[in-house]
């Protein structure tokens, strides 16, 4: 009796040891490694105008001047024919927001507003009612408001200048309105789509293995390298409950592929875990030539009727920095590439020749990126 209540001690014991073990390495949740198709924000953009700035607008241009007849002729006020008003407390703008996916009327967008002619400075300006459009055309949100600037711009009589950050360019926060939703079509399509934000086959896998595995049937599997298909009841009081679900889900994404990516401006070297070295040697050596011209002048004898000559004088120098030969046994890790390359001294350009030369020998089985 006692070696079983013995045996029950020691089996509680090693049972969460065992819960851990099954936990998968660096898990992650579903929604962060992709979307639900359709379920994604929308870029709206609009052409407006900006007023209230203290003469750093764009002048006379011509679409400015546009512009601002079009904002005037809504409230009735026409300007003659040939007047062309020097517009230099008015600026034309562009507008940029993202309609968030599921964006109601009434919500409220930030929105960017950026100079598109040669005005200095939004600073202290006011966008006038501004309509947003979106790729087809139609208009799904408005904006106006005062401009948030956060670069400076000064200029001096004599044509200096200091700017500070860029002043061409603001934000409104909150400064547009949301007109129309957007209709994403996820509760009448015929199955769920979700999209992974890397192709991964093998991640591909584990997120349908995953979904099936928490609702215990086979609704969803992997299309391709980034889509799976999850099947699921039409209505979107029943999809939301289960999109909610999935995206919670974790699960243990696959290894990223064997990369070195090398930005060869900089010098910057990027080696991932998951690189692996091949049996090879490295030798990596300096040799660096000086040649130093010391000409001296040489004068005749006295009364020798000779001429000064210039001597050629050259001496010529060799130094060749000796560096031990590095072997890479089979499996080198990237702690093991790092000791080498810092045990040779090699400077990261020297990393990069020595990085190709083991991709061109076939030690290396990394993809090489050169940016």
């Amino acid at each position: 009796m006692e070696a079983a209540n013995a045996m029950i001690r020691l089996f509680r014991l090693i049972l969460p040891i065992f819960a851990l073990m099954a936990c998968p390495a660096q898990a992650e949740r579903v929604k962060d490694l992709g979307t639900f198709q359709g379920v994604r924000p929308n870029q709206l953009t609009g052409y407006g105008i900006v007023v209230g700035l203290a003469g750093t607008g764009d002048d006379s241009i011509e679409y400015a001047t546009q512009g601002m007849k079009g904002v005037v002729s809504r409230f009735g006020l026409t300007l003659p024919q040939g007047v062309n008003p020097a517009l230099k407390n008015a600026a034309a703008v562009l507008v940029t927001a993202d309609l968030p996916a599921f964006a109601k009327p009434g919500q409220r967008l930030d929105v960017t507003v950026s100079a598109l002619g040669k005005a200095k400075s939004l600073r202290g300006g006011t966008l006038i009612l501004t309509p947003l459009r979106g790729a087809d055309n139609e208009i799904y949100g408005m904006a106006q408001g005062n401009l948030a600037v956060g670069g400076l711009g000064v200029s001096g009589a004599d044509g200096s200048q200091v700017s500070v950050n860029i002043p061409s360019a603001g934000r409104i926060p909150g400064g547009a309105t949301v007109e129309r939703a957007v209709a994403t079509g996820f509760d009448t399509a015929p199955t769920l789509t979700f999209n992974l934000a890397e192709a991964d086959l093998t991640t591909a896998l584990r997120v349908a293995d995953g979904v099936n595995r928490a609702f215990g049937d086979r609704r969803a599997r992997a299309m391709d390298a980034v889509s799976i298909a999850i099947d699921a009841a039409p209505g979107a009081e029943d999809r939301i409950m289960m999109m909610g679900m999935i995206e919670n889900i974790e699960i243990s994404p696959a290894d990223a592929p064997a990369k070195v990516i090398v930005n060869a401006r900089t010098g910057t070297v990027v080696i991932n875990g998951a690189v692996k070295i091949h049996p090879a040697a490295v030798a990596h050596g300096k040799l660096t030539v000086s040649v130093n011209e010391s000409p001296r002048v040489v004068q005749p004898a006295p009364f020798s009727q000779g001429q000064t000559a210039l001597e050629q004088s050259t001496s010529i120098s060799i130094d060749e920095q000796k560096k031990p030969m590095v072997n890479f046994k089979g499996g080198a890790s990237l702690a093991d590439i790092v000791k080498a390359v810092n045990a040779i001294g090699a400077s990261p350009a020297d990393m990069v020749a020595i990085l190709e030369a083991l991709k061109q020998a076939g030690a290396m089985k990394a993809e090489l990126v050169v940016l």
